[in-house]
């Protein structure tokens, strides 16, 4: 099945850490990060969707960050 995840985060190494987790879990980078302001909470933040492929079937029950 193929997995996708959406990670986000405040603009702080907090971001690089997560995007590096996954990384190193198998995920592989789907496309360019993006960056937004947070106008609610005054923080910009990143965002970056990384994808894998993994065994099993898919449904929605299926836990993306166990993989």
């Amino acid at each position: 099945m193929k997995l996708y995840r959406f990670l986000s985060e405040e603009d702080t190494s907090a971001f690089c850490h997560k995007v590096t987790d996954a990384l190193n879990k198998g995920w592989e980078l789907h496309g360019s990060p993006t960056q937004t302001w947070d106008h609610a909470a005054g923080v910009m933040r990143c965002g970056q969707a990384v994808v894998k492929e993994a065994p099993g079937t898919y449904t929605p029950d299926t836990k993306l960050g166990a993989h």
